[in-house]
């Protein structure tokens, strides 16, 4: 069995304490549980704190721009469909400049799994508020506060139509880890939402916060087949909800494109390069020609 050891990249420059190391170890000990081949699995990220994780997680990685990584991570799915693609980044990343992006991805069904690591904060840019930023709490960047209520990324999930929608604390390994094992397995747009605290910059939702306000819906004997019990959950303003909201199994969007006759095969990623990027244009090609015949 392989060792979270060998996911391991470059040492991470967060803030002693920040919650994003639970983050990486948990996807690396996940990644090591499932056997993912290094070589056949991308991490795609944007720009924040978190976006720095594709050099301390050891496999194939894309570091984009702010709010792209998951049309990066389509375009990748697409290109070479045996590849596991992990997508990491914050709320402001994912759920401001990127919502556009994660309703679409959603609705498409995309074969990725989708890792936020949900601080309500842009810590990056020293504490500014975030599109998850509780309407109630300021900062020193934002002594006002974000003078909106924040945005509902589990509510937005579901409405965009993913397939998986969970939501984990960065505290609680071993949970995280079995989350994101469930993620990866799912056929279909995976969303794992983990908050996860910012020790610097955020006051208010800190780990004694999450220990006191989570609670496991599988021990309330939720239903994650139930919708409409999701979006139950999803709404909860008193407790943070932890585990599996909702699960279904639908079409991705792979399965909606056309099968060309003599359409090129996939080439293992780990193989020839070159003979992998020709495959790949010469599969982008069969599509574009699938397309005209209809």
């Amino acid at each position: 069995m392989s060792q979270h050891k060998e996911y391991q990249g470059k040492d991470p420059n967060w803030c002693p304490g920040c919650g994003d190391f639970g983050v990486l170890r948990a996807m690396q000990t996940a990644a090591a549980d499932l056997g993912l081949a290094r070589k056949d699995t991308v991490l795609v990220s944007g720009i924040g704190c978190s976006g720095n994780i594709t050099a301390y997680f050891r496999t194939y990685g894309f570091h984009g721009i702010h709010g792209r990584a998951l049309p990066a991570a389509t375009g990748i799915k697409l290109a070479n469909p045996d590849l596991t693609v992990l997508v990491a980044g914050g709320d402001g990343d994912g759920f401001g400049i990127g919502l556009g992006h994660f309703m679409h991805a959603a609705r498409r069904n995309i074969d990725v799994t989708y890792i936020v690591m949900d601080n309500q904060v842009y810590g990056l840019t020293k504490g500014q508020t975030s599109p998850t930023t509780p309407a109630t709490m300021s900062t020193k960047a934002s002594p006002m506060g974000p003078m909106a209520d924040p945005v509902r990324p589990l509510e937005l999930a579901l409405a965009g139509g993913a397939t998986f929608v969970a939501q984990a604390f960065s505290g609680d390994m071993k949970q995280l880890v079995a989350l994101l094992k469930e993620g990866v397995r799912h056929r279909g747009f995976s969303l794992i939402n983990v908050q996860s605290p910012c020790v610097t910059y955020n006051e208010l939702n800190t780990y004694a916060f999450f220990r006191e306000h989570t609670y496991d819906l599988a021990k309330r004997g939720h239903d994650a087949m139930d919708l409409e019990a999701a979006h139950r959950v999803a709404r909860d303003a008193e407790g943070v909800p932890t585990g599996v909201l909702y699960r279904a199994d639908r079409p991705t969007m792979q399965d909606h494109l056309p099968r060309a006759e003599g359409m090129p095969g996939l080439v293992a990623s780990g193989g020839d390069p070159a003979a992998a990027y020709a495959a790949a244009a010469d599969r982008f090609h069969g599509w574009a020609d699938a397309f005209r015949v209809r």
